[in-house]
């Protein structure tokens, strides 16, 4: 019997905000402030997920904007050294659980043109490439991949929301995480 950590995936509050900042500047270089973070957490239009321990350990988290009937998810980072093990899955499963939850009708994100490991994650809930937004990343002048998945409001999207939490969940057990 092997034993596995509890994770809870839940909207973090400002106790977080080190630790955000932290994750932030270890994944992607410094991306938002901590008062960028602050806001994102006070605004009533965005949400701010994390994955937790018991022990208030923030491994992961993720941001979603609600604008008009679109869900944009900003921003997705998992700490390097839980990379690969099914925990950003988890958060992307969480911020289109909370649009849906929203009433929200898709989601779009944009994405590093040569982040195929975050592609294939997104493509794995259903997101197309609509389009490119050119030198969209000012250090590498890299063009970001613009992604949609429509139809999250739909009775069929709340269906496969509950199949992929319970693969999510399964996948994360094997790799030692209860969530």
């Amino acid at each position: 019997m092997s034993l596995s950590t509890r994770i809870y995936l839940s909207e973090i509050d400002q106790k977080f905000l080190a630790q955000l900042r932290a994750i932030d500047c270890a994944c992607l270089g410094d991306f938002w402030s901590l008062e960028a973070y602050q806001r994102e957490i006070d605004n009533p239009s965005s949400c701010v997920l994390g994955l937790t321990t018991e022990n208030h350990e923030l491994l992961g988290f993720g941001c979603l904007w609600a604008v008009m009937e679109e869900a944009h998810i900003t921003v997705l980072a998992v700490r390097p050294e839980y990379q690969g093990q099914g925990l950003g899955k988890a958060i992307v499963w969480g911020l289109l659980k909370k649009a849906r939850d929203r009433h929200l009708e898709w989601a779009t994100l944009e994405v590093r043109e040569s982040n195929h490991v975050a592609i294939a994650l997104y493509q794995s809930f259903g997101f197309q490439e609509i389009g490119r937004r050119p030198n969209y990343y000012e250090v590498t002048n890299e063009d970001a991949l613009m992604l949609w998945r429509k139809g999250i409001h739909t009775p069929e999207f709340g269906i496969l929301l509950e199949h992929w939490h319970e693969s999510i969940s399964l996948n994360l057990l094997v790799k030692g995480w209860n969530l």
